[in-house]
């Protein structure tokens, strides 16, 4: 039986996506319209979901040593 994206919990809506990571939910939001540096997403009709491996690559790629390492 194929599970929905609904009961996928693999996948997260705006305000668990922004939470998972540690930002303000109007922040993700922000970033994703404006194309600044955001975690990928999906668009299925107007609902927006984010894959949480997404999510993870996303934070591992951002990931620094330190405040002195160009991004």
């Amino acid at each position: 039986m194929q599970r929905t994206l609904a009961n996928n919990s693999k996948y997260l809506r705006t305000p668990q996506a922004a939470d998972y990571i540690g930002w303000a939910y109007s922040t993700l939001t922000k970033k994703r319209c404006t194309g600044e540096d955001a975690p990928p997403y999906i668009k299925m009709g107007r609902t927006v979901v984010y894959n949480q491996d997404d999510l993870d690559a996303w934070m591992a790629k951002n990931r620094r040593a330190s405040t002195s390492v160009a991004a």
